[in-house]
């Protein structure tokens, strides 16, 4: 089976990752700068954030079965739940907790080989670029694909914000060090919030929307013998996956046969005009001012 662009960009992200902490974990040791430290902190969440999310991408292409017989589309939108949880409470909390005590340390911290920090910062935002990229070019992703990009730009803004505190410190400036970090834990505090709300509300059932819903009518109306339509719903069930159901009226006395035929082209309509998933099509006969307006 040929891999998905969501699961390739995923394989790639995870090895810049590998090597980002690596190079940001040794030259902290090196230089003492703490938004080394909290750039580390952050990849170290990446890795097992997109470890996660890559097992679920694999893991949602499973085939439909009894247990779940619209099949496990959904595992990316958990998968990406628990990336925010682990964003707040992990990343951005370890943050908060180091970087606020050193707002207010009057000692002064000892810095070394700033310009090696401020080589690897500009190489880590070089690497982090690469997976960022690739998931923008992406025509389509998926929830974990999203989840990844969001995390991407992550990477970019603490990166870029780390960047700026090491500066003011060579500029003589080392409240800048936990200010940066501070800054990195909201970043990822922040995106972690709107992340969790996204699929949070998904996993609840959440409506395509009005727009798609109207397309769907629509196209169910534009099959010859359709007199109406009515009770019309429709969930997302995995990424870009939608599970719908409606209610169309044919004429009085429509034979069966005639009726599922309707029922058939209807259903084949809506597959070809919007996104892949489930439609359950219910036929009732019209009213009988739907049958005169009509006739």
């Amino acid at each position: 089976m040929k891999e998905s662009g969501d699961i390739r960009s995923l394989k790639i992200a995870l090895g810049a990752y590998f090597l980002v902490f690596a190079l940001k974990l040794v030259v902290y040791f090196m230089t003492g700068v703490m938004a080394l430290m909290a750039e580390a902190l952050h990849t170290l969440s990446d890795i097992f954030v997109s470890g996660f999310l890559l097992v679920a991408a694999y893991y949602s292409r499973k085939s439909a079965d009894e247990k779940h017989m619209f099949g496990y589309g959904r595992a990316q939108n958990i998968a990406a739940l628990v990336a925010a949880t682990l964003f707040i409470s992990f990343t951005s909390y370890k943050l908060y907790e180091e970087s606020i005590p050193r707002l207010f340390q009057r000692g002064e911290t000892a810095y070394q080989n700033l310009w090696l920090a401020i080589g690897v910062i500009v190489l880590s935002m070089a690497i982090a670029a690469v997976p960022l990229i690739q998931l923008y070019l992406q025509k389509t992703r998926g929830a974990v694909a999203r989840a990844q990009f969001l995390e991407s730009i992550n990477d970019e803004l603490g990166l870029v914000a780390a960047l700026i505190g090491t500066l003011f410190i060579i500029w003589g400036k080392p409240v800048a060090d936990p200010i940066a970090s501070i800054a990195v834990a909201t970043i990822i505090a922040y995106n972690g919030v709107k992340l969790f709300l996204e699929n949070f509300s998904l996993l609840l059932g959440r409506s395509p929307g009005a727009e798609y819903l109207a397309k769907m009518e629509s196209l169910a109306r534009s099959v010859p013998g359709v007199l109406g339509v009515h009770d019309l719903r429709a969930e997302y069930i995995g990424p870009d996956v939608v599970h719908a159901g409606m209610h169309i009226e044919v004429a009085r006395g429509t034979p069966v046969e005639d009726a599922d035929r309707i029922a058939e082209e209807v259903e084949k309509r809506i597959h070809a005009g919007t996104e892949p998933g489930f439609c359950v099509i219910h036929v009732d006969p019209a009213t009988l001012d739907q049958q005169d307006k009509t006739g």
